[in-house]
């Protein structure tokens, strides 16, 4: 985007330019406000084309086709005027980056958006082809992403700057990479052409390059490969694969129709798909543009031009055919500085913004609050894959009741607003602490209106202010899992001296400790239950060599703080990493051999053990008498035994994750992004939600209430809410930070807490 130059001209029938865009086939391209406020894309044709009276025809009547399509998903021609000596027309200007800088900026789609984007651009080609036009030229710099939905532009006008060209023989008329092979081999062109288009400006989206080849192919190379090769569709999520693969087909008539493809990508209508269909750093983006685009100034005016937010250039050229700045940090610009403890991340409403309390009266609306409440009623997104939806309380404060202050109370006093669906909530606190604060594969710990994570130091917050309750150092081995239970925390001492050390969780100071038979050191502990911890050891008194010594599995008794028993492992087996579960009579372990084993809690005897695999690394869930393992299919063993009770195929997808058991039901999640629910007992599934929300599914869940909460594994993934009943996506939150650590969530009242990497948050469990 540029400033208005000397030879540009200021006005253009009711329109004043604000800046130059750049500059495409036909002409040049502004950007322009109209009496009322409005913000159009004013193109203006090139004074050669203006000469021509063959062109002007052509152009007039493309300009009276074009005025008929008005649909949701295009950016229609608002006005025109092909008569003026310069012919000119104006385009809503749609406030989102295209397709191509999108992709450049962020990298392949996620599936999910990849989906909303199909349906909103076969909708937008039922709306093209409705009104008797034929696009000719979709291409991902011909498609918008707004907040609401995509949106198609340039549709026909091609055609007026065509005619020309097409009578010269041997001149191919569109995009090498996304015609279709009739077009290509310079045939007749129907509806079915812009559907091949569609599939390949799908395939791009799903896996960040041209389907028939990189831009270091020549043109000749790429038409010849649309004519008689196959595409390249490696990357393409599977449940996408044969719908794009069916859009292009060779022969035109084996299409499918845009009709049918809205159908297939969105059963219940393309709105349905659009809640959160933007990846959230490219949301957040729009949201911080548009605020920039609505404060512009024509250039005479004497107010100046409202400076662009830190961090971001002004707006980019969001017309086809013109030449701007990529959607992002402009060149030679620097990133805005990351966010302090307790400040709202970029793109995030403050309080009073966009929703106050109920009983909290709204401020005037500015010009800059109505683009942003806006923004919100389109869907744009700013954190977590929905709009930041700002909650307080009747009193517009996010504190807790009185009798609450000065402890730790659980926060049940608090009220939050539910938010629209697919708006993600704004967190109530954030904190970024020092490297080794956290670990990124324990669990974390609620007691008492206090969180409670491992790391160096130990640390209890208050889960109202996110402020330290108490901070203990050296008192945590690294990676070792501390087990918490009515108020108490129970730990492998960090000097290795094989004691068990047992914290007071309120004050963080220690309650007491229990060593072993003298023969044993304790090494680990990895389960608990209401009578007894239960504990790796090591017998020094037994071994093979100066590094093979016996390793075993004890019980302490939580009252009395004694042994209740020990039994030995069989020799070469390891005690690191062995992960456990205690539930009713059982004490399930998995260890780093591949075992599977169980033992009676009581005296330790073992009942059964078993091969796993190759996949040891897990907790083992265990409920209703039954242990649920994971991998090809799900499998429920008998604890009793270890005879299979009932095995549950994934149809397809590939395999399933480790279970979460909440109450009667599992939730797994699957390799393929998929989120089940079972039944126990029965192994019958539930529900199955294909797209949770986000490309990463979460991998560990807690229920509160009607909602399905979920923490992902990967940066890309974040904190989900789902309907527990049906499955149905609610919102997603993501901070938009690549820590390379697991996201971790846990529930305290309704305050969700949850840690990504080095940061914490509190969020409102709605």
């Amino acid at each position: 985007m540029e400033t208005l130059q000397p030879d540009d001209p200021r006005e253009l029938g009711s329109y004043r330019l604000l800046r130059r865009l750049g500059a495409g086939g036909m002409g040049r391209v502004y950007l322009a406000r109209s009496p009322g406020g409005r913000t159009v894309a004013v193109k203006v044709v090139r004074p050669d084309l203006a000469a021509d009276g063959d062109f002007r025809r052509r152009f007039e009547h493309e300009v009276e086709i074009a005025r008929a399509v008005s649909g949701r998903y295009t950016a229609p021609v608002v006005d025109a005027d092909p008569g003026a000596a310069l012919p000119w027309l104006a385009t809503a200007y749609v406030l989102g980056p295209d397709l191509t800088d999108v992709v450049d900026a962020h990298g392949a789609l996620p599936e999910h958006t990849v989906r909303a984007l199909g349906a909103g651009l076969a909708a937008a080609l039922q709306e093209i082809h409705a009104a008797g036009l034929i696009h000719r030229d979709l291409k991902p710099s011909n498609v918008l992403l707004a907040a609401d939905g995509p949106r198609v532009i340039d549709f026909g006008i091609a055609r007026a700057v065509d005619g020309n060209r097409m009578t010269q023989t041997g001149v191919v008329v569109g995009s090498p990479g996304y015609m279709p092979p009739e077009q290509a081999l310079g045939r007749d062109v129907g509806t079915p052409g812009d559907v091949f288009s569609l599939g390949a400006v799908l395939a791009f989206a799903a896996t960040g390059r041209n389907a028939f080849g990189d831009d270091a192919v020549s043109h000749a190379a790429m038409l010849y490969q649309i004519v008689h090769g196959e595409p390249d569709l490696s990357g393409v999520p599977q449940s996408l694969l044969g719908l794009i693969r069916a859009c292009l087909l060779k022969d035109p008539s084996q299409r499918p129709a845009p009709g049918e493809l809205v159908t297939a990508l969105a059963p219940g209508g393309v709105a349905t798909v659009l809640t959160n269909w933007l990846p959230s750093a490219v949301a957040s983006t729009i949201a911080t543009h548009a605020a920039g685009i609505l404060d512009l100034e024509a250039p005479d005016d004497p107010a100046p031009a409202a400076a662009p937010a830190p961090g971001f250039g002004p707006p980019p050229a969001m017309f086809a055919g013109t030449s701007a700045p990529a959607y992002g940090t402009p060149p030679g610009g620097t990133p805005a500085p990351a966010p302090g403890p307790g400040t709202p991340l970029p793109g995030t409403p403050l309080p009073g913004t966009v929703h106050l309390g109920p009983s909290t009266p709204a401020p005037a609306p500015s010009r800059r609050r109505f683009l942003g409440l806006a923004a919100g009623v389109a869907g744009v997104t700013a954190l977590g894959g929905g709009t930041a939806w700002w909650l307080s309380r009747d009193g517009g404060s996010s504190g807790t009741s009185k009798g609450a202050e000065g402890g730790s109370a659980e926060p049940a006093a608090e009220s939050f607003t539910t938010p629209p669906a697919g708006t993600a909530p704004q967190a109530l606190w954030h904190n970024s602490v020092a490297e080794d604060s956290t670990s990124d594969d324990l669990p974390l710990m609620i007691h008492d209106g206090l969180l409670l994570i491992s790391g160096d130091p130990l640390v209890a917050y208050d889960v109202r202010t996110g402020k330290a309750k108490w901070s203990r150092k050296g008192v945590c081995r690294s990676g070792a899992l501390p087990l918490l239970a009515d108020g108490e925390l129970f730990l492998a001492d960090a000097d290795y001296d094989g004691v068990l050390v047992v914290l007071d969780v309120t004050t963080g100071k220690e309650a007491w400790r229990s060593r072993l038979d003298k023969k044993l050191d304790l090494d680990e502990t990895i389960a608990i239950d209401s009578k007894n911890v239960y504990v790796t050891v090591t017998d020094y008194d037994e071994s093979h060599s100066a590094t093979d010594y016996r390793k075993g599995v004890a019980a302490i008794d939580r009252g009395t703080r004694k042994q209740v028993w020990a039994q030995m492992r069989d020799w070469g087996t390891d005690n690191w990493d062995v992960q456990g579960t205690a539930s009713g009579k059982y004490l399930v372990y998995a260890d780093s051999k591949y075992n599977l084993t169980v033992r009676d809690t009581a005296t330790g005897g073992q009942l059964w053990t078993k091969k796993l695999g190759d996949d040891w690394s897990w907790t083992p869930t265990v409920a209703a008498g039954l242990v649920f393992l994971q991998g090809d299919k799900l499998t429920a063993l008998d604890a009793e035994s270890g005879k299979v009770v009932w095995t549950l195929s994934p149809n397809g997808r590939r395999g399933f994750k480790e279970p979460t058991v909440i109450g009667d039901v599992l939730y797994v999640s699957d390799f393929d992004g998929g989120v089940w629910a079972v039944h126990v007992r029965t192994g019958k599934k539930i529900w199955l939600c294909e797209d949770p929300g986000a490309r990463r599914a979460p991998t560990t869940f807690l229920r509160a209430g009607a909602t399905l909460y979920g923490a992902s594994y990967w940066d890309d993934g974040g904190i989900f809410a789902m309907e527990a009943k049906t499955g149905k996506s609610r919102w997603v939150y993501n901070d938009n930070k690549w820590t390379g650590e697991p996201w971790r969530v846990a529930i305290s009242g309704n305050r969700l807490l949850a840690t990504h990497g080095y940061e914490i948050y509190a969020l409102p469990a709605v």
